[in-house]
């Protein structure tokens, strides 16, 4: 019986290592599963890193660095060369009758030039100076006194002229929109 004893423990011990061994091994799997979710989201995080800072511009430094391109010159040093070639180009009065909503006519009269970043592109403003005053007239039109009035509302409409100007006269750039006279009566 001793002898049946000591098979009988033999066999518990066998049993007990051979559960010990597959819960080593399931131990193993579920750290090496994890360390594996660990891994990749530690990897999609410097990939999403890298990417956004790419996109935002916030590598171009680091990339024309180690490319040894794009060498920039100072914006302060560009402007004053751009100054130096710009042309002013006067168009004619425009004399438009304001959007009023049935009350008395009321008319603006606008004068302005158009800043221009060189002169060769006279010409080419001059060949679409009909569709560019159509294009003033239509906006001016439909403007009514409250649109004018303050400094946002001059601000307004320079920027909406040179959007109109510049969608007319494409390809040529038209710097700014300048006001030399304006007048609503």
């Amino acid at each position: 019986m001793a002898d049946e004893d000591e098979s009988d423990d033999e066999l518990d011990e066998e049993d007990e290592d051979l559960d010990g061994e597959d819960g080593d091994q399931s131990e193993k799997s579920g750290g090496t599963k994890k360390l594996l979710i660990i891994v990749g989201a530690v990897l999609l995080l410097v990939v999403g890193g890298i990417s956004a800072a790419y996109f935002t511009g916030l590598l171009d430094p680091v990339i024309n660095w180690i490319t040894g391109g794009g060498e920039r010159s100072d914006p302060e040093e560009e402007k004053k060369k751009a100054a130096i070639n710009v042309v002013f180009f006067p168009l004619e009065e425009i004399i438009v009758n304001l959007n009023t909503g049935g009350r008395k006519s009321t008319f603006l009269k606008v004068r302005v030039n158009l800043e221009l970043a060189h002169s060769e592109d006279i010409p080419r403003i001059e060949k679409v100076m009909p569709r560019i005053l159509d294009n003033f007239q239509v906006y001016l039109r439909e403007l009514r006194i409250e649109d004018l009035k303050g400094s946002a509302g001059m601000y307004r409409l320079r920027e909406e002229l040179l959007t109109r100007v510049n969608l007319a006269a494409a390809p040529v750039k038209v710097n700014d929109v300048l006001f030399k006279e304006m007048l609503v009566q």
